[in-house]
């Protein structure tokens, strides 16, 4: 083959490589029953421009408000927030064609899962109202199970209108895979259950932390290296360092989402790591709606970097593109995905003017295509 042929062949193949890395999907789950939510979209994503476009959309899907994707990136599994009558449900995922095809949903027997996660062998939700954590089996094809866990807890914490009984917010692996921990905003609990992926049963409860009374834990993130976690508490927007080791705790810093003197209202909402770790993200909702950057030190503590209006209405979820050139925030209350860009040095976030019009959007998961 001549030789300046074969040097354009594997340049353009390197180029066609490249190109692939700066495209995803985004999909994204949503409330359907305040607005005209079909369920769960999914957007082609481009993380170089910050251009989008619509894929597909499922049919009909009751209030799919958090998701998660199989390792393996061939199912989306989602919960399906409806009071008594929450469900979780299983899609086979076909990531290069853009499309989500319904296969099965089980009852959660718990009211309103609120966050979901899975791994080869079982789903696990955390359900709000219910109180409680449920786990279902893996058939092969991808489809869920009957319920094969149901973990009920009890208390209350001293906010009697949010903190009157168990509130499970969200629930998550730790890196080793050896533990679940679980967030109970009602009664200030960190719950860390040892996980066994070959018992029937796969969650045996072995510990819990407390935090600061009120704060309502609710999203947590871990570092990379399982060093460190980071806890943000939805009712006074403490936002909490610990070192990990081994399914155990121990506080090293506590700072805030809220603004020094701000008095209206806010909830503390969703906390993400850049995918570099140079920077932590955090929002807050009602008179707030801000998401707060931080410089993660050398120490993993962090350092107020800066804080900014998300530009919209109910900073519930946000999600930060694999290549961290873009950060996305979806709003509940004023149905869009604000698009900002990303300072990769400094943090800093800048507004695109870009924006994904769509009902409700609760909750961002960028995968590869």
């Amino acid at each position: 083959m001549n030789k300046s042929l074969l040097i354009v062949l594997v340049s353009f193949f390197y180029i066609n490589i490249q190109a692939q890395q700066k495209k995803f999907n985004l999909v994204i789950g949503t409330y359907t029953k305040g607005c005209d939510s079909k369920g769960i979209y999914m957007y082609d994503f481009n993380a170089e421009t910050g251009d989008f476009q619509l894929r597909s959309s499922t049919e009909s899907i009751v209030n799919p408000s958090f998701i998660t994707l199989s390792q393996k990136n061939d199912f989306v599994y989602s919960v399906n927030e409806d009071g008594a009558n929450s469900t979780a449900s299983a899609f086979k995922y076909d990531a290069k064609n853009g499309k989500l095809v319904f296969i099965n949903k089980q009852n959660t027997q718990s009211s309103d899962p609120c966050y979901i996660i899975n791994d080869d062998a079982f789903v696990i939700t955390a359900n709000y109202t219910g109180g409680s954590v449920a786990v279902f089996g893996k058939n092969k094809n991808g489809s869920l199970t009957e319920l094969k866990q149901l973990v009920q807890h009890s208390g209350k914490g001293i906010n009697p209108s949010r903190q009157e009984k168990s509130h499970l917010h969200s629930v998550q692996f730790t890196p080793d895979h050896k533990f679940v921990f679980a967030t109970d905003l009602g009664t200030d609990k960190m719950y860390v259950y040892q996980y066994n992926s070959k018992a029937a049963k796969p969650l045996q409860l072995k510990d819990s932390i407390t935090v600061k009374e009120g704060s309502g834990p609710r999203h947590f993130a871990f570092s990379k290296d399982a060093k460190k976690l980071y806890l943000l508490q939805e009712l006074d927007g403490t936002l909490s360092v610990f070192n990990y080791a081994k399914g155990k705790l121990k506080l090293v810093q506590e700072t805030t989402v809220v603004a020094d003197g701000f008095k209206e209202t806010f909830t503390a909402a969703d906390i993400h790591i850049s995918p570099d770790e140079k920077f932590l993200y955090a929002t807050n909702r009602k008179e707030a709606n801000t998401i707060t950057c931080f410089k993660i030190l050398k120490n993993g503590q962090l350092e107020l970097a800066s804080r900014i209006s998300t530009m919209g209405d109910g900073p519930r979820n946000f999600a930060i593109d694999p290549t961290g050139n873009f950060l996305l925030v979806g709003h509940q209350y004023t149905n869009n995905v604000v698009i900002f860009k990303r300072d990769k040095t400094t943090g800093a976030l800048t507004d695109t003017g870009k924006r994904i019009e769509m009902c409700s959007p609760v909750c961002l998961v960028f995968t590869a295509q």
